[in-house]
């Protein structure tokens, strides 16, 4: 058996972490727990692979059952581990099917509309100088609100050696692209050879200056991101990583230690939240988030109003929403800690703020301030 690595090893020595009281529900040893092929392998697809610490709600039971023609379902055991048996538990919402799914007037397969932006097989061109290249199907855990469903409807997409080389290809062949964005699925189910190799093909393309990693990993399989993993990435620098934590339960000390083995390589991460309702949806909830992602050194990035995607009506929040909580985020927390609120588009990512403009008199602008009150900057208008 593959031991858990080093920087996770106390997880399993502690008694009271959820590395060790997890392992008892699956009635396996700490250190197997703790390795991250074994819990892709033992992925729970099905009520009945739920050990009975972790209750399903009757409305979850049916939804595994009659879901499948919609998209998959399946979390990892660490992930199942975090949640609560309470049917509002903010991760239950995010990775616990539901029969709600089949009621959404106005969802989407493809809401960005992104295999009209694809010159080749997973590569979404839509900015100039930068791609997203989709190199892998297979997540830790299917988040219900994903506007990459329609991926689960395909096969033989994860790492497939032709498909990337065909993007490697696309890429050296536009010198405009310079941010190459590796994205799936989950880049990092898959092994560090793997990914090495891919990173030291695009370093081999001389216009390629950027290299970002999105992965969910450090959320949903924190056991993943080990210290030999982020020291392979650091040698390629610069390397970022966005990751995608919705709420403070999905930080777990598991969870910090993962972020922490990037950050200590020298790795930026940021993270892109999903305003959803019953996840996050309250200022109080995104302001806990972020104070708490900068305490361990992850900058609040953005901020998504949720995606236009199938089986995702219960989950959306509206405009106005998002807005109330910008606008109670600013001067309460730090600017670095306060993420981009963004509708995203087939257009591209549009930023939407509270306007405190109030107008002008004369060549004055008139403001609002954070506190609600008016502030008159002379000679700023014109």
């Amino acid at each position: 058996m593959e031991l858990a690595p080093d920087e996770f090893f106390r997880f399993c020595q502690e008694k009271d972490s959820l590395t060790h009281r997890a392992a008892g529900y699956f009635k396996v040893a700490p250190e197997q727990f703790a390795n991250w092929r074994w819990q892709m392998r033992h992925q729970l697809q099905s009520p009945e692979e739920f050990p009975p610490e972790i209750a399903l709600l009757a409305e979850e039971t049916a939804g595994f059952s009659k879901l499948d023609s919609l998209f998959r379902a399946g979390l990892t055991p660490y992930y199942a581990a975090l949640m609560q048996n309470q049917a509002s538990c903010p991760i239950r919402l995010q990775a616990m099917p539901r029969m709600e799914e089949f009621s959404d007037a106005l969802g989407q397969a493809d809401p960005l509309a992104e295999r009209l932006h694809s010159p080749v097989k997973e590569v979404v061109h839509l900015y100039p100088d930068r791609v997203a290249f989709c190199v892998a199907m297979l997540c830790p855990v299917y988040c219900r609100y994903c506007y990459r469903k329609r991926r689960d409807e395909e096969s033989g997409l994860h790492f497939n050696r032709v498909i990337i080389n065909k993007g490697l290809q696309y890429i050296a062949s536009n010198s405009a692209i310079r941010d190459v964005l590796i994205t799936g699925g989950d880049p990092f189910i898959s092994s560090d050879e793997s990914l090495e190799h891919l990173v030291q093909s695009l370093r081999k393309i001389p216009h390629v200056e950027i290299i970002r990693f999105g992965t969910r990993t450090p959320v949903t399989l924190p056991y993943r991101v080990t210290h030999t993993l982020s020291k392979m990435l650091a040698k390629y620098h610069p390397i970022w990583v966005n990751t995608h934590f919705n709420c403070v339960e999905e930080l777990s000390p598991e969870a910090v230690q993962a972020v922490t083995n990037l950050v200590n390589a020298g790795i930026p991460v940021g993270n892109q939240a999903v305003l959803l309702r019953g996840v996050n949806d309250s200022a109080e909830k995104i302001m806990t988030l972020c104070r708490t992602l900068v305490r361990h050194r992850v900058r609040p990035y953005y901020l998504f109003h949720p995606h236009l995607v199938e089986g995702t009506a219960h989950l959306r929040t509206s405009v106005k929403t998002g807005l109330a909580i910008m606008k109670e985020l600013r001067g309460k927390l730090s600017g670095y800690a306060i993420p981009t609120y963004i509708v995203d588009t087939p257009e591209g990512k549009i930023p939407v703020n509270y306007n405190y403009i109030l107008g002008n008199d004369g060549s004055d602008l008139l403001l609002e301030t954070p506190r609600g009150e008016i502030w008159r900057e002379k000679g700023a208008w014109e």
